[in-house]
């Protein structure tokens, strides 16, 4: 690392020495962030495909009770047509 240089009150440092200080505090704060929350060790990405796949379940639960719902009240409604059509038609039973 060369000493850096100052110029009018400003520090100027190589630029290949700057990116490797960014790439080392990007390094050092991502893995403050994932030890923040949890996610830290050898088991952090193990952790994360587990939780992907779980919202990835909780996803196809959602839709398949929504198709369910849907299924349901349209079975429903069918239904509920035909014994409106069977009473009005009188079909079953001797009426009056």
């Amino acid at each position: 690392m060369s000493p850096p240089l100052r110029e009018t009150g400003t520090l100027r440092i190589p630029e290949a020495e700057f990116q490797a200080m960014l790439a080392r505090a990007a390094e050092e704060g991502a893995r403050r962030a994932l030890a923040d929350v949890g996610l830290e060790g050898e088991t952090a990405a193990l952790d994360i495909r587990d939780l992907r796949s779980l919202l990835d379940c909780i996803r196809f639960v959602r839709r398949t009770a929504v198709q369910t719902t849907v299924h349901l009240i349209t079975t429903g409604l069918i239904l509920a047509l035909l014994a409106g059509t069977v009473i009005k038609l009188r079909l079953f039973g001797g009426g009056p």
